[in-house]
């Protein structure tokens, strides 16, 4: 039984090393989200330094196991950490030349493998599934200002 145990434990961290999604240093990555915020540090409460949108090019200044740091190509001066699943390696056109008919939302689930084809069959093969209040939650936003006032009051500390 112990080994057992062992080898799944020695299993878990080395799948968490192979699965943990690392950038090198100087290499270009795209933003896979529709929005990202930069954060001036890798913890849960740092505070905003800028905002990036699906298909931005950045380039990697500091890889972490969850979080990278990142500058904007077309804008040096703004750089910050951004959670390694907002980014991706492949690189992602915004819109060459032509017009295209989507919007940010589609464009992002394209990115990820989802269209409004496979949205579709999923919703028939799930006609039972109700997403409205997902959607309502989605809808939520909140300020630095009140996120910093939460902070503040509730004694909040780090958050990594």
């Amino acid at each position: 039984m112990k080994k057992i145990v062992c080898f799944l434990g020695a299993f878990a961290v080395c799948a968490g090393l192979v699965f943990a999604a690392s950038f090198k240093n100087g290499a270009k990555v795209y933003v896979s989200v529709k929005s990202a915020v930069l954060k001036d540090g890798t913890g849960l409460f740092a505070k905003s330094v800028g905002k990036v949108s699906y298909g931005d090019n950045l380039i990697v200044v500091e890889s972490g196991s969850k979080k990278t740091k990142v500058r904007l190509s077309s804008n040096s001066s703004l750089a910050g950490w951004i959670p390694n699943g907002s980014l991706t390696t492949k690189k992602i056109s915004k819109s060459g030349g032509s017009s295209v008919n989507a919007s940010s939302n589609e464009l992002a689930l394209a990115g990820k493998g989802f269209s409004a084809e496979a949205e579709k069959a999923f919703k028939s093969s799930n006609g039972n599934l109700d997403y409205a209040k997902v959607d309502e939650i989605e809808k939520i936003t909140v300020s630095e200002n009140e996120l910093s006032e939460f902070i503040t009051e509730g004694h909040l500390r780090g958050g990594e």
